[in-house]
């Protein structure tokens, strides 16, 4: 892949390329139900479950009762009442906790790096309002000079407003704008249709085409 040029500014979609839910989705979800007395629910079937319920909603997932649905549809006709009844609050609250996610091991060096280098950056996500305060437990609010989150600003990747809204705060031309995320629709297709540069992230390592990393440390040689 060719060096981009005249990059003044990274952006980062947060999950699944910054962190994500550790040990998994359905390890939590089962570690929560167990703690209620729930016991032995495979993580492996929840983790199937969500991932069913997550795609068929094409649509923005930002408040509590749209993810209560999604919980109670993961466990149907496993626990009797459903979540939303019973622990959805306990584990709505566990997601909101630095203990259920990890950073991956390339974030840190790559935002130093890039720092170092005197390029601004930023986030951009699609999350609900528990992800400012889940950033700062984490340590990574400082590291940004841009947060943008569609919850604030009322639009979603990969409509062009929320890579606007970033461009504006980071006082940085869309055009010198390189935009780094998971998602090929969301991030790689969505940043560009924003008058970003943009790279999508392939952390199965498996990446085949032009425009993809398959780990952030890539990013060094390409701004």
């Amino acid at each position: 892949m060719s060096r981009f040029r005249n990059i003044q500014a990274v952006t980062f979609d947060i999950g699944g390329t910054l962190i994500d839910p550790w040990p998994s989705v359905g390890h939590i979800y089962a570690q929560v139900a167990a703690e209620h007395g729930l016991k032995n629910l495979s993580a492996e079937t929840l983790n199937q479950r969500f991932f069913a319920a997550w795609r068929a909603r094409p649509g923005l997932v930002q408040t509590e009762s749209a993810w209560a649905e999604i919980v109670d549809e993961v466990f149907l006709g496993l626990v009797e009442p459903p979540p939303s009844q019973t622990f959805f609050a306990a584990l709505y609250q566990r997601f909101s906790e630095p203990g259920a996610w990890r950073i991956y091991e390339d974030v840190l060096p790559t935002l130093k790096a890039l720092s170092e280098r005197g390029l601004r950056l930023g986030m951009i996500s699609n999350w609900d309002d528990r992800l400012r305060p889940l950033l700062g437990r984490l340590g990574l609010t400082p590291l940004f000079q841009a947060m943008v989150v569609s919850c604030e600003v009322n639009s979603a990747k990969p409509a062009p407003r929320i890579f606007d809204a970033a461009a504006r705060q980071l006082g940085v031309e869309p055009a010198a704008i390189l935009h780094v995320g998971d998602s090929l629709e969301m991030d790689f297709h969505g940043a560009r249709q924003a008058g970003f540069n943009a790279v999508q992230l392939v952390r199965s390592g498996r990446t085949a085409g032009e425009g993809q990393i398959g780990s952030l440390l890539d990013l060094a040689s390409l701004v």
